[in-house]
């Protein structure tokens, strides 16, 4: 059976590359030992989910646990109503547990009396009559809000105490955020601010991107199976672009394998990745439209926006900075100071922001080319300040960038200008100058 790269849902040994699940996550068997409730957070398409079930499975094929995956997810829709949000993820995992267990280690029923008070019941009554001791891992538990995400993580810490015999000896609660980062008003930015509610967390973990030696592991697991060659020089481009992110590493690879290079016989070079990269960047799939959400979003456009800007953070939270990184949006370099976590997200994320200014653009005529069909600058320079001075004041209000305002307005020009071929490459940071303590956004035009 032939196998692919994956860039939706959990991946499958049987049609997907894959590297080991649980690898990135080594401490958890030991936690599970030690009957310690845990929080794993790590950004979306990463491999959260892949591993979380990888390891319950392997946990129970050992003859120790009983032990299961299971989603928090229908109950958002009942973020109004705890007890109705209650009785939606029980029989969600009814279900769930009857495709993951074995029958002699399912539940032989829900508890359905009080309300605010069923998870813990029925929790408990399949701890006590289960023939091993109990191991649930609850994904997407922050898609709860309100108080039915503080009824059921109480409920939790309830039951807790009377752990193993009387209640799951491990819980994991696995999501995009940390504890604290919770939300407790709909559709708000309030947070729990604590971990609380579920005090009873032994750590915290997350999980970390693939390194170039996983990439290249995976991208050889294809040549291994058609002969098609990823030359090291593709590996080390696709890590440089990605960072290691997951869903970009498997995205690059798909893109080139299954729609640039179909045939075998022809090995993957590094032009073939960067070719990718443009394609994916423009297209902006479901993962990277998902960064654009992100934006709107009051506390990652306060460190963004400067950050864009080439200017100091301020008086931002430490929580903030965190939160930014635990999404998946920054990530602290070695030499210091906040940056964008890696190159292709380098590139979304101003491009995200000059959809509107682009959309808003009058016709503008390329006379910056010459009669050969190249760059001029200087007559590039003159068309750009012709174009400012008639449209540049009214463009400035189409983006919520208020800092940065100027910078999307000239990113979008240039965007036009590329629009026949070429690329447009940024950078970005805070305060790495340190005579100035700024740095200052650069870009270049590649025709």
């Amino acid at each position: 059976m032939s196998r692919w790269f994956n860039i939706a849902g959990p991946c499958q040994d049987d049609i997907h590359y894959m590297l080991s699940p649980t690898a990135r996550l080594p401490d958890l068997e030991e936690l599970i030992q030690q009957r310690s409730y845990f929080v794993v957070h790590a950004p979306r398409q990463t491999g959260k989910t892949t591993t979380m079930l990888a390891l319950a499975k392997q946990l129970t094929e050992s003859g120790r646990y009983a032990a299961v995956m299971v989603s928090a997810e229908v109950g958002s829709a009942f973020n109004h109503d705890p007890s109705a949000a209650e009785l939606a993820i029980l029989g969600a995992w009814r279900n769930t547990i009857a495709v993951r267990l074995p029958k002699d280690l399912q539940p032989s029923a829900w508890v359905y009396e009080e309300p605010g008070q069923r998870i813990r019941a029925s929790l408990q009554v399949w701890a006590q009559a289960s023939p091993r001791p109990l191991v649930v891992f609850i994904d997407e538990i922050d898609s709860l809000e309100n108080e039915t995400l503080i009824s059921i993580l109480r409920q939790l810490r309830d039951g807790y105490p009377n752990r193993p015999e009387n209640f799951p000896l491990c819980v994991g609660l696995i999501g995009l955020r940390d504890v604290r980062d919770y939300k407790v008003a709909s559709g708000g930015s309030d947070r729990l601010n604590t971990a609380s509610p579920f005090n009873i967390k032994v750590s915290s973990l997350t999980l970390r991107n693939f390194n170039a030696a996983e990439v290249a592991e995976l991208y050889q697991q294809h040549t291994d199976d058609t002969g098609q060659v990823f030359t090291e020089q593709a590996k080390a481009t696709a890590f440089d672009l990605t960072q290691g992110q997951p869903w970009l590493v498997n995205a690059l690879a798909k893109e080139v394998v299954e729609k640039m290079v179909k045939d075998r016989s022809i090995a993957i070079t590094y032009e073939h990745i960067l070719n990718a990269k443009e394609i994916l960047i423009a297209r902006q799939d479901t993962h990277l439209d998902s960064l654009a959400e992100r934006l709107r979003e009051p506390r990652i456009k306060a460190i963004i926006e400067p950050m864009l800007a080439g200017l100091e953070l301020g008086n931002v939270p430490n929580d903030d900075i965190q939160f930014v990184i635990d999404l998946g949006l920054g990530k602290m370099d070695p030499l210091g100071g906040l940056t964008i976590a890696n190159p292709i997200y380098r590139e979304v994320l101003p491009r995200v922001l000059t959809v509107t200014p682009m959309a808003s653009l009058p016709q503008i005529a390329p006379t910056w080319l010459t009669n050969d069909g190249e760059l001029n600058v200087d007559a590039l320079l003159q068309a750009f300040l012709v174009f400012w001075r008639q449209h540049g004041e009214p463009l400035l209000k189409t983006t919520g960038y208020y800092e940065i305002a100027p910078h999307i307005v000239l990113m979008a020009f240039l965007h036009r200008v590329v629009n026949g071929g070429g690329t447009i490459e940024r950078e970005y940071a805070i305060g790495s100058d340190a005579q100035s303590a700024t740095a200052k956004p650069n870009a270049w035009i590649y025709v």
